[in-house]
């Protein structure tokens, strides 16, 4: 290649033909021997050698400081995936932080991780979700947000187990059955009766685990609109 390069450069300096005429003879782009010509006039027949296609540097590549705290950190905690590495490392001020896939590249690199071994997904595994829309609801209570005034508020969530749409985000100041059988109310007049609500055991959503068992008023707004709880 480097013969070929040379020949074409001659063929411009010393026989006089065009940039365009050279191009068309060796299957090149005129910009290609404009570079070969520049590469000869700066560094003579040493500027058309072969060179490495490999870049001068690797902006994502980790650096060996980075890499040895990382081999550290794993070889004293085997257990710590790339996640938990990152936080690690920023945690040791670390700057910049690489990321989870840099981390997950560098372990691979190290020989600390067999990504062979990864557990592949079963093929006959399949999510389990009901048929069609409002066969199914998901409640729950879930807390930690901070109206505007300060306070923190807790919100009664749904979803439909089919479709994932959200039915509930209903927001109460505090988790009590009236509080909780209104955001159920508001969604049951919106949307419609579902087959089923799923909850957890709290308090709030049954009785049925008590002991003796008792009906709360979010059974009881359930078993009077005709959807069981599960």
């Amino acid at each position: 290649m480097s013969e070929q390069r040379y020949q074409a450069v001659l063929a411009v300096i010393s026989d006089g033909e065009t940039v365009s005429s050279v191009a068309a003879r060796f299957g090149v782009h005129r910009k290609t021997v404009h570079g070969w010509l520049a590469r000869y006039e700066a560094e003579g027949l040493d500027g058309l050698a072969d060179r490495s296609h490999r870049p001068r540097s690797c902006p994502h590549q980790t650096g060996a400081q980075v890499e040895a705290a990382i081999a550290s950190m794993r070889s004293s905690h085997p257990g710590w995936g790339p996640r938990r590495l990152v936080h690690e490392l920023d945690r040791a001020g670390v700057d910049p932080v690489p990321s989870e896939s840099a981390v997950y590249r560098a372990l691979v690199r190290l020989n600390l991780i067999d990504p062979s071994g990864r557990r592949r997904r079963d093929r006959r595994w399949k999510r389990w979700e009901r048929g069609t829309a409002m066969e199914l609801w998901q409640m729950d209570v879930v807390g930690g947000f901070v109206l505007a005034d300060g306070r923190r508020a807790k919100a009664l969530t749904g979803v439909d187990d089919h479709s994932r749409f959200c039915i509930s985000a209903y927001l109460m100041l505090r988790e009590t059955s009236p509080n909780v059988c209104e955001g159920l109310a508001l969604a049951l007049r919106t949307y419609g009766v579902p087959g089923q609500i799923l909850t957890d055991n709290g308090k709030v959503f049954t009785g049925r685990f008590n002991a003796p068992p008792v009906e709360v008023l979010f059974d009881r707004v359930c078993r009077r609109t005709g959807s069981s709880t599960c």
